[in-house]
């Protein structure tokens, strides 16, 4: 009776810490980030892995950008979506290019994955 009573607290607690995470990270991502709104010149779409393709893994990945004043990406950065495809989303923006501006810029670009299309 004692042990089914610490395996219960253990399971409730674990649930708590994982229903706060969550609350949180989406908290933080909603409060100052917005889409980037510097115009891209060059766009490069993410390559579909393939392990996604045959898992059938749709959805958003969430990358936030840093863009040099030269319109180059100088960090990114994954805020939301699935792991097998982040890298994909990843590598694609980062050879992304923008225009020049006079100061760099920070904001948030989504990829949307679908085998269908």
């Amino acid at each position: 009776m004692l042990l089914r009573s610490r395996v219960h607290r253990l399971v409730m607690g674990l649930s708590l810490i994982m229903a706060l995470s969550t609350v949180g990270s989406s908290f933080a991502l909603g409060q100052d980030q917005q889409e980037i709104t510097r115009k891209v010149k060059s766009r490069v779409s993410p390559l579909y892995p393939e392990l996604a393709r045959r898992m059938n893994i749709t959805g958003v990945v969430k990358v936030q950008v840093t863009v040099d004043k030269n319109g180059t990406v100088k960090n990114s950065k994954l805020v939301g979506g699935h792991p097998i495809l982040a890298n994909s989303a990843l590598d694609a923006v980062r050879k992304w290019r923008f225009e020049s501006a006079t100061e760099e810029t920070t904001g948030i670009v989504e990829f949307h994955f679908d085998p269908t299309q």
